[in-house]
């Protein structure tokens, strides 16, 4: 029968994943509107250890209570990165080394899992109704979207992000 781990017992579970762990991975929040979406994404980033986040144009601050609500304190364990255009981050994320994936329903865009995510690569997800602005799209080395089986064409911003950072990390693992 199995049981719950205890506190000592996840941290070590914790310990040796992060110790299997390589690349980086960072992340792109472009207009994302909605604190609790802000919110559930920086305590998913936090929890896969994305290296950089760049917060760009409308995205608010962790410090928006609706955001910290949700983010429970994650964004202290985050390297933020704040623009208010998304030409100076696209500009930052390529200086920094990083290859920009824009995660987004768009023509010529691949699926996700079919996309070599193991590079230092960034991930962008945009607005909850617009999706990436233009300038982020057309900086992006390239577009990925994520394949979905049922009648709902789109997924929430917070999901779609968390789906995507796991992707990027999970093809890194042993």
């Amino acid at each position: 029968m199995s049981r719950a781990l205890g506190s000592t017992d996840l941290k070590r579970l914790h310990r040796e994943w992060r110790r299997n762990a390589s690349g980086r991975v960072a992340l792109l929040l472009d207009s994302v509107a909605t604190p609790a979406n802000v919110g559930s994404i920086l305590r998913t980033a936090a929890a896969l250890r994305m290296d950089d986040v760049w917060l760009c144009a409308q995205t608010p601050d962790p410090s928006t209570t609706g955001v910290g609500r949700t983010a429970l304190g994650s964004e202290r364990y985050l390297t933020l990165h704040r623009c208010e255009q998304p030409v100076d981050a696209v500009a930052q994320i390529h200086a920094a080394g990083y290859r920009l994936v824009a995660v987004e329903l768009a023509h010529g865009a691949e699926p996700i899992h079919s996309v070599d995510l193991t590079d230092p690569v960034c991930l962008a997800v945009g607005h909850e109704d617009r999706g990436l602005s233009a300038t982020v799209l057309d900086g992006a080395d390239q577009v990925v979207f994520i394949p979905q089986l049922g009648k709902i064409g789109s997924l929430n911003v917070a999901t779609a992000a968390s789906i995507s950072m796991y992707e990027a990390r999970r093809q890194a693992w042993p």
